[in-house]
């Protein structure tokens, strides 16, 4: 296969997987030693086993970092950190994009980005919606109260009110709190459910502090 071939396929995919390229009447050894190639001379970058984006100055529509961590675990979606920065609930920008699944937990270090996943019980896959991160790209991204919800589940010790102040969280009028015991009831987890009381009493200071001013 001829690298403008590929350009032809994947030029409007944020993300490509190689059974694109194996379609059809193609001789699948060769294919995936082309790749080997085509990695090593960067014109196409490996995200993880079977996906890849083309590298620069091929690509002529980079995927939004939400959008490629999609494609990398189809059934995923983003939360945690990352969805908390999104929608501004705390202020530092998260360098890697964290996602939850029902697959198995990883990591991968990429040339376009750093992406780790962690397992969610099927029962807790929900909360997301549908964004728009860049014009004509869009992401699975959780909402605030599931964002929070999923992070102090998963995070040992969320219950320890130091770790609800590490998190600098802010603008806590966008959560709204019955999500958060929705979530903490569908979980049945007695830890985020004293989790969510300090996040109330915290929104609660946040609020005072607000109307004081």
């Amino acid at each position: 296969m001829r690298f403008e071939r590929v350009l032809e396929l994947v030029a409007d995919d944020p993300v490509f997987e190689t059974g694109l390229l194996l379609a059809g009447d193609t001789d699948s050894g060769e294919v995936r030693r082309q790749l080997s190639r085509w990695v090593k001379t960067g014109k196409v970058i490996q995200l993880r086993r079977g996906y890849y984006v083309l590298g620069q100055p091929f690509c002529k529509r980079p995927g939004h970092p939400f959008v490629l961590a999609n494609s990398m675990d189809p059934g995923s979606y983003v939360s945690l950190q990352s969805a908390l920065a999104f929608h501004g609930l705390i202020p530092e920008h998260v360098p890697v994009v964290t996602s939850v699944t029902r697959g198995r937990p990883g990591r991968w270090d990429t040339q376009v980005g750093s992406f780790e996943y962690r397992h969610l019980k099927p029962t807790m896959l929900a909360g997301y919606e549908v964004v728009e991160p860049l014009p004509g790209q869009r992401a699975f991204v959780a909402g605030p109260a599931k964002a929070l919800a999923d992070l102090l589940y998963l995070h040992p010790g969320s219950d320890d009110p130091a770790y609800i102040e590490e998190l600098r969280l802010q603008n806590l009028e966008e959560v709204p709190q019955g999500e958060l015991h929705h979530w903490a009831a569908v979980a049945g987890s007695g830890k985020l459910e004293r989790a969510v009381a300090l996040v109330e009493c915290l929104a609660r200071r946040e609020g005072e502090a607000y109307e004081g001013l």
